[in-house]
């Protein structure tokens, strides 16, 4: 009978590790950093990944905005590959436009206004063709209401694009 006392024992002891861990996953799974609906979050490092393109953003945005990518992105941008390959990740940074002080015709970054992410993964964003979204003001996700309309538009504007706006800037 021992046995049986040693292995209730155990499993006793266990459920608490068990059910700790649970919870940690489930943390993981969804940071409070996390984009609603998605769960996308700013990737680390990203301000030090390749430039895919710059933009300029006209009326009622008026936004500079530079589009960098990890390596995955930026290698499926010079092969030409689409669909984009799982793993891939890009980040759009966007700066309310300002006339330079020093050069009247140019334009500089004023106040940052988003950071907005895609994430490729087929399988766990196959309802949004492959891609979650993330867009963060001052590092925090927005509201779910904004982030459902990030799959809208790409959905109806760039399907022949893997649902990507942005094109490489050689």
């Amino acid at each position: 009978m021992k046995p049986l006392y040693l292995l209730a024992g155990a499993a006793a002891l266990l459920t608490p590790l068990a059910l700790a861990t649970a919870t940690w996953a489930t943390s993981e799974a969804t940071p409070e950093n996390a984009s609603p609906i998605y769960g996308v979050t700013i990737p680390d490092g990203y301000r030090k990944w390749e430039l895919i393109a710059p933009a300029l953003e006209a009326e009622p945005l008026d936004e500079l905005r530079a589009v960098v990518g990890n390596q995955i992105a930026v290698d499926a941008y010079r092969a030409g590959t689409l669909p984009f390959p799982d793993g891939t990740v890009l980040v759009k940074l966007a700066w309310k436009q300002k006339q330079s002080p020093e050069f009247a015709s140019a334009t500089v970054p004023g106040a940052a206004t988003t950071v907005q992410v895609m994430v490729k993964d087929s399988k766990k964003y196959a309802a949004t063709g492959g891609w979650g979204f993330g867009r963060f003001i001052d590092g925090k996700p927005v509201d779910k209401a904004q982030h459902e309309t990030c799959w809208a538009c790409h959905e109806a504007l760039v399907k022949d694009h893997d649902y990507v706006f942005t094109r490489y800037a050689p």
